[in-house]
């Protein structure tokens, strides 16, 4: 766990996103539960960067913080440099873009695609809709078809693919992902994160994703902060994580366990 007085991890360069000292509590009757404490790290621009760690551990304490939903009880929250508070203003909000977990619950149910896609454009006041919302669909993967659907009439992965076009359509520097594909198939998964990949490199994205699943992060990310009951037990590469190559018994833990599950889940295996 992050001690007192840790100096942030930083990025090679220029960090694009800071979080320093960074803790969260939140009222529960007379009681005040805290959620994250004392948590520092930094992601470089363009990196791809994985939040890790079992139910409760504060991971998406921590990404709800950076896109301004939870007001940090203290430390510092800096993006590109500049210091953030949860209130922001419209520009600070469309540099960072959040896809949340179940595209389902995510996208009103009685929405088109369409209006889903153009109310973030005309909330900043962005020209030539109809062009906008086709390059964003084409760019997921999906068409002029699925523009006028309702989420009802979408796929669990069209849907998904719905909720990144929307996070992208606004063209931000920063996509915050929260455990994307854990409500989705596993046949789905992969084609989910290659999307996500390859929309990273080629609009030079700055990712932040939290997952409990540990092959989802060394497939997505360049390095991974794993974190347990709000601190941060240590920060890695993928590279050394895909080896085993840990430093704390907690991370051993929880890649045991991950590919004790993936085991069980293969097809053929002991039930």
């Amino acid at each position: 766990m992050s001690p007192v007085g840790m100096p942030l991890d930083r990025a090679p360069g220029t960090a694009m996103v800071e979080v320093e000292r960074l803790s969260v509590a939140f009222r529960q009757g007379r009681r005040s539960l805290v959620a994250v404490r004392d948590l520092s790290f930094a992601v470089a621009p363009g990196e791809s960067f994985g939040l890790v760690g079992e139910s409760g551990s504060g991971k998406s304490t921590v990404l709800r913080a950076i896109a301004g939903l939870v007001a940090p009880t203290q430390g510092t929250l800096r993006i590109e440099g500049r210091p953030v508070g949860s209130g922001r203003s419209k520009a600070e909000r469309r540099l960072l873009q959040l896809v949340f977990q179940d595209p389902y619950a995510s996208l009103h149910p009685r929405q088109t695609v369409d209006r889903a896609l153009s109310e973030p454009l005309a909330i900043h006041g962005i020209g030539e809709a109809a062009l906008r919302i086709e390059e964003a669909l084409r760019e997921v993967g999906l068409d002029r078809q699925h523009r006028f659907r309702y989420p009802h009439q979408l796929s669990g992965g069209q849907r998904q693919r719905v909720a990144i076009a929307r996070a992208l359509i606004l063209a931000p520097r920063i996509l915050l992902l929260d455990e994307p594909t854990s409500a989705l198939d596993v046949s789905i998964q992969a084609e989910i994160l290659n999307l996500l990949a390859k929309l990273r490199a080629s609009h030079g994205l700055t990712t932040i994703l939290v997952s409990h699943d540990l092959a989802v992060v060394a497939h997505l990310c360049q390095r991974v902060a794993v974190m347990r009951n709000g601190g941060l037990v240590e920060v890695l590469d993928t590279e050394r994580l895909r080896r085993g190559a840990v430093a704390q018994a907690y991370t051993r833990e929880l890649l045991a366990a991950s590919r004790g599950y993936r085991r069980m889940a293969e097809p053929g295996a002991a039930r």
